[in-house]
């Protein structure tokens, strides 16, 4: 029996360490996946996903999500939507529905206010504080106001060798209202096939959904490679090709999840995520770029803490 998770970032642990208590217990990927997603969701202090996300240029929190079954691919997501406390979880029904899978803005919060989820204002004291730390410094100074843009992707692997994936996020902080990145986007953004694997993006949305660069890395999967050598190939040879016509790649983070539990990353930056197999504990790694070929460490718990620790600081 082989169950296993992969997410991208720290932050993905918070919620894999209760996900994978369900599928030791026999839960399925599917609502393993939701249960460790919103786990992420409902975390304050993560300002790039759910409760806490930070708000677009308006001062108003506008998130994505999407969610697929790998045995039957049917998917559903919610783009540029408002008020809705687990937008996993919305994606998660839409992906039940005949049509309609793909919602945005007042649609996806009608469809989740008419189906028994949660609203509530996304917006918390800090990210507000934020908000308007940034609006005054655009004010007075030259800045980029993109500087918050971590999606969680996660990848689950259950007993009964079903697959799933998804994401949440609240896209770049300070974006213009109804910006939408790749994460809702299957291919881009994420894409499983039970009998293959599964993998999920992380970056710039504008550079990520120039390709579909997660199914490339299912597709490569199927013909035999690890998940590591799918992403090799995959996800460098197009960073290059984008270098090479001046389009200045940015932030390139991919997760993989093969069906037998072998997993993989790539990446362009430094890069946190976090994985669980089997009986084995959560465990916390740093990818830092190295061409082709990323240097991964564990994280250290003295990282774990200063992590920790500047997420709570307060603001000056």
């Amino acid at each position: 029996m082989t169950i296993a998770m992969i997410g991208t970032w720290r932050m993905a642990e918070t919620g894999i360490t209760p996900a994978m208590a369900e599928l030791r217990a026999g839960g399925s990927a599917g609502d393993a996946l939701v249960t460790a997603i919103k786990a992420v969701e409902d975390y304050p202090y993560y300002q790039s996903v759910g409760y806490g996300g930070l708000p677009n240029a308006a001062g108003v929190v506008e998130t994505d999500a999407a969610y697929m079954d790998g045995d039957t691919f049917r998917l559903g997501a919610i783009a540029g939507a408002r008020d809705i406390a687990n937008p996993i979880a919305v994606a998660q029904a839409l992906s039940q529905e005949p049509a309609n899978n793909l919602l945005v803005g007042t649609g996806a919060t009608e469809y989740a206010s008419t189906h028994g989820f949660q609203l509530k204002n996304m917006l918390t004291e800090r990210a507000g504080q934020k908000w308007e730390q940034k609006r005054q410094e655009l004010a007075s100074k030259n800045l980029n106001p993109y500087d918050g843009h971590d999606t969680v992707g996660m990848v689950a692997l259950d007993a009964q060798s079903r697959m799933t994936v998804g994401t949440s996020t609240s896209g770049l902080f300070m974006k213009r209202t109804g910006r939408v990145g790749d994460s809702p986007l299957p291919g881009a953004g994420y894409y499983v096939d039970s009998t293959i694997g599964g993998a999920a993006a992380t970056g710039m949305g504008e550079d990520l959904m120039k390709a579909s660069l997660s199914y490339e890395t299912v597709r490569l999967m199927g013909t035999g490679l690890s998940a590591s050598e799918a992403l090799r190939q995959a996800v460098y040879p197009f960073i290059d090709r984008l270098t090479k016509i001046g389009q200045h790649p940015r932030e390139f983070s991919y997760v993989a999840l093969r069906q037998d539990g072998d997993w993989g990353i790539a990446t362009n930056v430094e890069f946190t995520f976090a994985v669980a197999q089997d009986d084995g504990a959560t465990q916390i790694y740093i990818a830092q770029p190295n061409g082709d070929q990323p240097d991964i460490q564990p994280v250290t718990a003295e990282w774990l803490a200063a992590d920790k620790a500047r997420r709570q600081a307060p603001l000056a």
